[in-house]
């Protein structure tokens, strides 16, 4: 088979086989010498653009390479500061770490919205966190249950070393419950832990204690008196934390008067009841048909990401557990809620946070040590409240935009500089650009039609 305007030696470049044994044991420049050889088609670019994204300091660089593994390079993001947030009668000024434009404008505009009608509120819920010990064990279940209590002891018992720290710091093993799915798996079991980790996000705490439990478990059944052959066999399937915490919880909340609405209202030639009524209605929606509710809750996590990102935290964890607790009830539903009722309206965030302030990347990334600096190096539980209400004002910024002027408005205009770089255009052409659309609609095809026009 022939490869229309395909040259021979770009052919037998797809063919070649892209494996390699020993990778991880390269230089970063033998990585990289490799990778743009391979799978790049100007690989002479490849490789200047991979050894050029680097920091300038090599001591950090070192440090930014020990974060994951077979690194060739780092990936830039935008660090950015959205100002005037009050929360809790105390003014932040947040960093987020995010790509995509609009989201850092939208809350900043809702954070000096809510600063002149009161702020954010926001309040923990708990702080729990939990994690797992899957085991099998053919016995009886009466009986497993009886001698759960002597179990636990000795669970308890074996880790004392492993908690001594964050017990002297108040936190450490909250409780330990045995759970069973012998209903659903036969002998299935699985000893749940919860866990109190103060400042620390806790997960590798939380995984040795659990390694720990599960061999004190096999041990356990090995010489404990009274056990048939069987019964002393059992089975550990794995042990590990869960990024599931509902009861890791923050609310953040805006309240005011409806007339605090009448110049919004006004300026989109509604009244302020109307434009109130209209923002929970959108909001309810959201409640009722999961299609809505994933790109609701997307926009909710588009400030929440971007703050955990900032401050080093895992964004992965927070999304899956978020998205959990969205789907509580048997349905995905928003995260969000919002009342109207004797003239007063609320919105309001629930959402579980499982945030750190010491250890991992908030020690050791720059940027994350900064970011908390600038937050005013906050505790784990205050990181909770900044982060949800950066999440609640990225909510209500995208719903007042989709119940007004429609979501493109706002976002187009913040996109038109990435297209006019798109496009290759110089400096005076992206003035005359950004003027013009002051008043235009902002599309790819309209920005290209514009530069056209100025270029003939």
């Amino acid at each position: 088979m022939k490869l229309v305007g395909m040259d021979s030696r770009r052919l037998l470049k797809l063919n070649m086989t892209k494996t390699i044994n020993g990778f991880s044991k390269l230089s970063k420049i033998e990585k990289i010498k490799w990778l743009a050889g391979q799978f790049c088609e100007d690989s002479a670019a490849a490789e200047q653009e991979f050894t050029t994204w680097k920091h300038p300091d090599a001591a950090i660089q070192n440090v930014i390479d020990g974060f994951a593994e077979n690194t060739v390079a780092n990936y830039a993001l935008p660090y950015s500061i959205a100002p005037n947030f009050l929360i809790n009668g105390k003014t932040y000024a947040v960093p987020m770490v995010i790509e995509e434009s609009s989201v850092v404008a939208a809350a900043s505009s809702a954070a000096k919205f809510w600063q002149a009608r009161g702020g954010f509120h926001a309040e923990v819920l708990g702080t729990v966190k939990l994690g797992q010990v899957h085991f099998y064990w053919p016995g009886n279940p009466d009986k497993l249950r009886a001698i759960f209590p002597e179990l636990k002891a000795c669970l308890l018992d074996a880790c004392g070393d492993l908690t001594a720290n964050m017990d002297q710091r108040g936190g450490g093993i909250l409780d330990l419950d045995l759970i069973s799915f012998e209903a659903i798996e036969p002998e299935y079991y699985q000893l749940r832990a919860s866990f109190e980790t103060c400042d620390s996000m806790g997960a590798n705490f939380i995984n040795s204690v659990l390694e720990r439990f599960a061999d004190a478990l096999e041990d356990f059944f090995t010489r404990f008196p009274g056990l048939s052959d069987s019964e002393r066999d059992a089975e550990v399937v794995m042990s590990i934390l869960s990024n599931y915490t509902p009861n890791c919880l923050v609310r953040a909340w805006v309240e005011c008067p409806i007339e605090s609405f009448a110049d919004l209202a006004r300026s989109q030639g509604m009244d302020a009841t109307t434009l109130a009524h209209r923002f929970a209605r959108a909001v309810r929606i959201a409640q009722i048909d999961p299609y809505r509710a994933t790109t609701h809750n997307k926009g909710i996590y588009n400030g929440i990401d971007a703050v955990v990102l900032a401050t080093g935290n895992d964004f992965r964890a927070i999304e899956a557990c978020g998205h959990t607790y969205a789907s509580r009830d048997g349905q995905y539903r928003s995260l969000s809620s919002c009342t109207v009722h004797d003239g007063i309206f609320r919105f309001e965030l629930e959402i579980p946070l499982a945030l750190g302030t010491v250890g991992g990347l908030t020690s050791l990334h720059p940027l994350a040590k900064r970011s908390l600096e600038i937050l005013g190096n906050p505790s784990a539980r205050e990181l909770m409240c900044i982060t949800a209400t950066v999440g609640l004002a990225q909510n209500f910024g995208a719903v007042r935009s989709l119940i007004t002027t429609g979501i493109q408005h706002g976002h187009m205009k913040m996109h038109l500089t990435n297209i006019l770089n798109h496009l290759g255009s110089n400096p005076e052409e992206a003035a005359a650009a950004q003027q013009f659309f002051q008043n235009q609609t902002v599309s790819f095809s309209a920005v290209r039609s514009f530069l056209a026009e100025q270029r003939s």
